[in-house]
C-alpha cells in the first residue's frame, strides 16, 4: 500500500464535525466533473490511490475512468462496501424487487435464485459473496488490489462474535478477485485480536487514529499499545479529529506512530489537498518513517 491514500467523504457531503459544510460540499461536488478534477488534483500531487465507498454516484466516476483508461491506469481505488444508505434509499424509492433488479450483478435471475435459496436455507456465506459481487460491479476493469468491509458491518460482525462469516468474506474476496481483504473499523483492538482468533495475521485495518482519541474505541493510549505491541497495516482515517484539529498537530502525531503504513484523508481544494502531502513527508522525514 501506498502511504497516502485519497478518500471520497467530501464529495458525497459527509462531514463529521459540521452539517452546514456537509451542505456546502455536497453542492459543490454536485457535477462529477467537479468530483473528478479534484482526483486529479491528488493523483498529479503524486497520489495513486483513491479508496471510495460504493455511493451510487461513483458508477459514473468509474464510467468516466474506464473510458480515460491512458490517464487513469495507474491509479488504484480501494474500495469500501456495501455503502448501507444506498439501499435503505432504494427500497424506499424502489421497493425491495426494484432495489434488487437495480444492484444484483450478472444473470438476474440465477442472481436470484442463489440469493432465494441462500435466504431460505440461511446460508449466510452465500447471501454475503451475492452481495459483495452486486457492491463491486462498478468497478471492473479498473484495479481494485484491496477491497475493504465498511465499518457498519465489520462491528456489527465483530460484535456479534460471527468469525465464520469474516473469515469467509476474507477467502472471497482473495479467490474471486484476487486482492487483499481490508476492514474499517471503530475498534482496532478488538478487530486485531478477532482476525488473528481466525489466522489472519499481519492485517489490512483502517481506523479512526487521531491526537484526540476522535472515535477510538479504548482510548487513544490502548489504540498507542496495539500499534506498538501487534503485527498490523494500519491506515489512519479521522486523522484531523473530524476536523477539529490543526493539520500539524494531527499529522504529526500519526505520523509518529509505530505500524501506520497509510494515512487516509480527504480535501476539496488543490491546496489542502497540496498541503497534505506537504506536511506527511515533511512529519516522515522527521520520525524516519520507513513504510514497507
Amino acid at each position: 500500500m501506498q502511504r497516502i491514500l485519497f478518500g471520497d467523504n467530501q464529495f458525497f457531503g459527509v462531514n463529521h464535525v459540521s452539517d452546514e459544510k456537509s451542505r456546502s460540499q455536497a453542492i459543490k461536488f454536485k457535477e462529477d466533473k467537479t468530483i473528478l478534477k479534484t482526483i486529479d488534483y491528488a493523483i498529479d500531487g503524486g497520489i495513486d490511490t483513491f479508496m471510495c465507498t460504493t455511493h451510487d454516484r461513483m458508477i459514473n466516476i468509474a464510467d468516466l475512468m474506464r473510458n480515460s483508461l491512458g490517464k487513469y491506469e495507474n491509479l488504484q481505488i480501494y474500495p469500501c462496501l456495501p455503502y448501507a444508505h444506498k439501499y435503505a434509499n432504494a427500497v424506499t424509492e424502489l421497493g425491495i424487487m426494484g432495489t434488487v433488479k437495480q444492484y444484483v450483478p450478472g444473470n438476474f435471475f440465477g442472481s436470484i435464485l442463489k440469493g432465494g435459496v441462500a435466504y431460505l436455507s440461511k446460508d449466510y456465506i452465500s447471501i454475503m459473496e451475492l452481495m459483495v459481487d452486486a457492491e463491486l460491479k462498478m468497478f471492473k476493469g479498473l484495479s481494485t488490489p484491496v477491497i475493504f468491509l465498511q465499518n457498519v458491518i465489520t462491528d456489527l460482525l465483530l460484535g456479534l462474535g460471527m468469525k465464520d462469516i469474516i473469515r469467509a468474506y476474507h477467502q472471497y474476496i482473495i479467490k474471486k478477485y484476487n486482492a487483499e481483504p481490508g476492514y474499517i473499523t471503530m475498534n482496532l483492538p478488538k478487530m486485531i485480536s478477532l482476525l488473528d482468533s481466525i489466522g489472519i495475521k499481519n492485517p489490512i485495518i483502517c481506523t479512526s487514529i487521531n491526537v484526540d482519541g476522535f472515535r477510538m474505541s479504548g482510548g487513544k493510549e490502548l489504540y498507542e499499545n496495539t500499534l506498538k505491541n501487534n503485527e498490523v497495516r494500519a491506515i489512519a482515517m479521522q486523522v484531523l479529529s473530524g476536523g477539529s484539529t490543526a493539520p500539524n498537530k494531527a499529522l504529526e502525531y500519526v505520523c509518529s506512530l509505530p505500524n501506520v503504513q497509510s494515512i487516509l484523508f480527504g480535501a476539496s481544494s488543490k491546496e489542502n489537498i497540496n498541503e497534505t502531502i506537504s506536511l506527511i513527508n515533511y512529519y516522515d522525514e522527521k520520525y524516519a518513517m520507513h513504510i514497507a
